[in-house]
């Protein structure tokens, strides 16, 4: 019986693995937006973590105040950072079954 069980399990976690897998390959095509300042400064972040664009307005570039730019920047790679980790949790959740289990080496 015992032998049984571990085959079940080695199947499982195949399968868990291939979920997984499957979960991260998807993870290239969600995306995550922010802005900052009214929308000055437009932020895109993918689900794996990684800046896809950033976009300037010209009337966001005050050489009198480039402090003001430099956080609108920082607060909307911030912003589309998080949203881009939440929506790879969900993903990798909603993929595995795992429902808001932290597994060490995914996130």
């Amino acid at each position: 019986m015992p032998q049984m069980n571990m085959q079940q399990m080695m199947k499982q976690a195949r399968k868990m693995q291939e979920q997984l897998a499957a979960a991260q390959e998807k993870l290239k095509d969600v995306e995550a937006s922010a802005s900052a300042g009214g929308g000055m400064v437009k932020v895109v972040a993918t689900g794996e973590l990684k800046l896809k664009s950033i976009e300037i307005s010209p009337d966001a570039c005050d050489p009198e105040d480039v402090e003001l730019l430099q956080d609108m920047v920082l607060a909307a790679v911030n912003e589309a950072l998080n949203s881009a980790q939440e929506a790879a949790s969900s993903q990798m959740s909603a993929a595995t079954g795992l429902g808001g289990m932290n597994i060490p080496g995914l996130f």
